[in-house]
């Protein structure tokens, strides 16, 4: 059966091969060199030494990277084999074997590093989505991402968010408009709305964004926004608000009658975010949940040669 809202998908639909394929060679190129070689592993390993080794966690969590498992290898090590156990976005325990890898040890040897760095970077922000998504359980808001993310992994940390159970937001500054306080800087609030009714609609026109969201920190930037022709803008971001004044934003939409989603952003803890989802707000923007996630320990134990070197 296909998997049409699983992580097989999510990888398609976040992750894409070309800049994934470029972030791998460099891997490569850093760690083994311009001549490609793993010095120690060549001096210790003979070439003919075939193996097994398990990936397995220390510590519990959520997993995530496994399904770039076959792009890493595809860099490092092109004759060895991945047999998985778990899925990405599976909840994991210390001691518990996630897959084997099968093939000559020195691929393995030259694929360890990198393949581990990513598997514990990604795990580590997928452990900490999940945690702000259990901590709105119960409310309708949404934890979704920024573009606080490590240079050269942001396609893979936002897949890592979606296994965390989080969604993505846009995913540079080239698929969406989010016309922030930078962009209105000097107008007032009904002048800002007039200036971002003209650039949804040449928007529209010209290069079909994802959406249109706009960026307010006050009640009155907002009730501005709100009074635009419903369809201009599809989401407002409350910039920096307490729970109170979120509670007022959402009350002041609803009155209203707008459908625009609010998202609030700016200084939410996961002390903070229960309120916050509280307040009635469809979204949470959170950083946090990239910049400063931990690496889930995972480790590589190599089992025994199975062909030994004559």
């Amino acid at each position: 059966m296909p998997d049409l809202d699983g992580p097989d998908q999510w990888y398609k639909d976040l992750v894409s091969p070309a800049l994934t394929r470029r972030l791998l060679e460099l891997c490569r190129d850093e760690d083994l060199g311009p001549n490609h070689r793993d010095t120690t592993g060549t001096l210790m390993v003979a070439r003919s030494e075939r193996g097994e080794a398990w990936i397995v966690t220390r510590e519990a969590g959520i997993v995530c990277g496994l399904s770039a498992i076959g792009d890493i290898l595809d860099i490092f090590a092109t004759t060895t084999l991945f047999r998985g156990l778990v899925r990405d976005g599976d909840a994991v325990e210390p001691g518990q074997r996630l897959g084997a890898l099968l093939g000559p040890r020195r691929e393995i040897l030259a694929a360890e590093r990198t393949l581990l760095n990513l598997l514990g970077r990604l795990s580590g922000v997928a452990t900490l989505t999940k945690r702000y998504v259990d901590a709105v359980a119960g409310s309708k808001a949404q934890v979704v991402d920024t573009r606080k993310t490590n240079p050269g992994l942001r396609h893979l940390e936002k897949y890592a968010v979606r296994c965390g159970g989080g969604r993505s937001h846009r995913m540079g500054l080239y698929d969406a408009v989010l016309v922030k306080d930078n962009h209105l800087a000097g107008l007032n609030p009904a002048n800002a709305a007039a200036k971002v009714a003209g650039v949804a609609e040449l928007a529209r026109a010209e290069y079909a964004p994802a959406f249109i969201e706009v960026e307010v920190d006050t009640l009155d930037q907002l009730e501005a926004m709100l009074g635009l022709e419903e369809g201009v803008i599809d989401i407002v971001l409350l910039d920096n608000m307490p729970a109170e004044l979120l509670a007022k934003a959402v009350e002041l939409r609803d009155r209203s009658g707008s459908r625009v989603l609010l998202e609030a952003s700016g200084g939410i803890t996961l002390d903070s975010i229960g309120d916050a989802a509280r307040s009635g707000v469809d979204r949470i923007a959170l950083g946090a949940i990239t910049h400063q996630a931990v690496w889930l320990d995972i480790g590589l134990d190599a089992g025994p040669s199975i062909e030994q070197p004559t």
